[in-house]
């Protein structure tokens, strides 16, 4: 299993959270780290988490095949965060 997925299972996330997340990410990084935040999860485990999405866009990819989301979307927010930059 994708460990951003794994991790947000551990923290009682749903399914259906998990896959509100990567969409968000597919659409707007930005708003996908504050829906990200506002799971509840603990800040010590919360960091480590935020920093695998942030630095691995290959798990994201990976997180997104297995949810069955479409990877062009997240192809679309990549450029627009390095738009951003």
């Amino acid at each position: 299993m994708n460990p951003i997925i794994q991790t947000l299972k551990e923290h009682n996330v749903s399914d259906e959270q998990i896959a509100e997340v990567f969409q968000t990410l597919t659409q707007n990084p930005f708003a996908a780290m504050a829906t990200i935040q506002s799971l509840g999860i603990p800040q010590e485990k919360l960091q480590p988490l935020m920093m695998l999405v942030m630095s691995n866009p290959a798990l994201i990819k990976e997180a997104v095949e297995e949810l069955g989301l479409d990877f062009s979307k997240v192809e679309e927010a990549k450029a627009k965060l390095n738009e951003n930059q």
